[in-house]
């Protein structure tokens, strides 16, 4: 089936065009949503959102982009969104813990390995993903999505709707936060 098909199956709800492009994508949108959120259940749970928000605005799609690039950019929303829903739900839980109140919301956010990174311990994975935590999201977006992502230039320009230009400077400041971040972490692991 080529993308035209797809598409049109998809457009049509149909059942087999949606199984094609779950099992086509499922994989990469994990792998992105890991990236975000590493945690294995919460990134299985933001793919799973991801494919009913595609089935949800599907007739929205108007192939200026390819799918690919359109599911990417439905990807990144979703993760982004939860993101923040944490990050409202954390200051929350702080609030109930202020008034001696229980904690609501339980332990929600435990740090994981991501899978395709290669580091010698957790703790060095640790460390790097909390210093790309600190990258702003355009520079975090950029950064998961051409170093854990593997997408080019281009590929990551057209899914962030960038300039090539805008992608590098990007990708230049978040190696330079990167770099200052994890300096001192460094430094003092030699001594």
């Amino acid at each position: 089936m080529d993308e035209k098909e797809l598409i049109s199956g998809l457009k049509n709800r149909d059942e087999e065009s949606f199984k094609i492009l779950v099992e086509v994508h499922k994989d990469r949108i994990y792998n992105l949503c890991f990236g975000y959120v590493r945690n294995a259940n919460e990134a299985e749970d933001l793919a799973q959102e991801v494919f009913i928000a595609i089935y949800n605005s599907i007739e929205k799609f108007n192939s200026s982009s390819s799918l690919e690039t359109w599911v990417y950019r439905i990807a990144i929303n979703e993760a982004l969104q939860f993101i923040r829903k944490q990050k409202a739900q954390k200051r929350f839980g702080f609030l109930y813990s202020l008034f001696g109140q229980e904690d609501k919301l339980g332990g929600y956010y435990k740090e994981e390995v991501h899978p395709g990174v290669a580091l010698e311990n957790k703790e060095r994975s640790k460390v790097l993903f909390g210093a790309i935590d600190r990258l702003s999201e355009n520079q975090q977006t950029a950064f998961l999505l051409s170093k854990v992502e593997g997408k080019s230039y281009e590929e990551v320009a057209e899914i962030m709707k960038n300039s090539v230009s805008a992608v590098e400077s990007l990708l230049h400041r978040a190696k330079s936060n990167l770099k200052k971040n994890l300096a001192n972490y460094y430094k003092n692991k030699e001594l």
